[in-house]
């Protein structure tokens, strides 16, 4: 019988999901308490850099005493603790954050395609390059964010070490129309991010650069692709629904509502 939790999730296929995410966005600063990973990264806010996340239910002793421990050490880095629920996450952790007025305030879905199922085009389109520059000008301008984030960016995507695509759509007159890194893992491919142009969304742009990606990882010898949306991001889940991706599980962030 493969192991799971009460909602049916593998927790082995949790547990190796976790692993190569934390390795395809790596946190510059990594510090265990017992099976807590305390991730921090003072050049980039994501929350998927600056948390806390539990790897082993079973690990439930001094709940309060070890978040009030990690919170001062997020006060050292000017970041607002957070804890981001798995289903590795021990209840006596998430009964710790309940009863002390906490708030879940994020849900993302963590969702899996077996590579080989899909059709996917044998010609590549577009051809993955290795500016890093280029790529984080392409996204900031995608996102909206300011030019600010640009640094903290580049370090995260220069920290990364297993193989990385990085999926740009230009035109001269128009810019940046779709980006998307994608991270191969061994046999695992993960789409850590994917932006299109507000102005130029539903005219399939999405699904070209996305599948692209795919392709590319394939070709290189992935045989399953994962990645993570927010809940409720309807786009999003159009287009990935169309790709074959189904849940493989959900994560929660968590915040100490009198301090958020």
């Amino acid at each position: 019988m493969n192991e799971s939790n009460g909602n049916n999730v593998s927790l082995p296929l949790v547990r190796r999901l976790e692993a190569v995410g934390f390795r395809a966005w790596p946190a510059a600063s990594v510090q265990y308490d017992g099976s807590w990973q305390v991730r921090l990264t003072g050049g980039h806010s994501s929350k998927r850099l600056n948390c806390i996340v539990a790897l082993d239910p079973s690990d439930g002793r001094d709940i309060a005493i070890r978040l009030e421990k990690a919170s001062r050490k997020f006060v050292s880095y000017g970041r607002p603790l957070v804890v981001r629920e798995t289903p590795l996450t021990p209840p006596a952790m998430i009964g710790e954050m309940r009863s002390s007025g906490w708030e879940r305030f994020e849900t993302v879905i963590v969702k899996t395609c077996d590579l080989a199922a899909l059709d996917l085009p044998e010609t590549m389109d577009h051809l993955p390059n290795h500016d890093i520059g280029r790529f984080v000008d392409a996204s900031l301008t995608l996102s909206g964010e300011g030019s600010s984030f640009k640094p903290g960016l580049a370090e995260v995507l220069s920290a990364i070490k297993p193989p990385l695509g990085l999926f740009t759509i230009e035109r001269p007159q128009e810019g940046p129309l779709a980006a998307a890194l994608c991270v191969q893992d061994n046999d695992l491919a993960g789409i850590m991010a994917l932006m299109v142009s507000a102005a130029r969304r539903g005219e399939g742009i999405g699904t070209e650069i996305l599948s692209a990606a795919l392709r590319w990882a394939r070709v290189r010898g992935a045989r399953m692709a994962w990645l993570q949306v927010e809940e409720n991001n309807t786009a999003a889940e159009a287009l990935y629904k169309k790709l074959r991706f189904v849940e493989a599980y959900r994560y929660h962030y968590w915040r100490d509502a009198s301090v958020a």
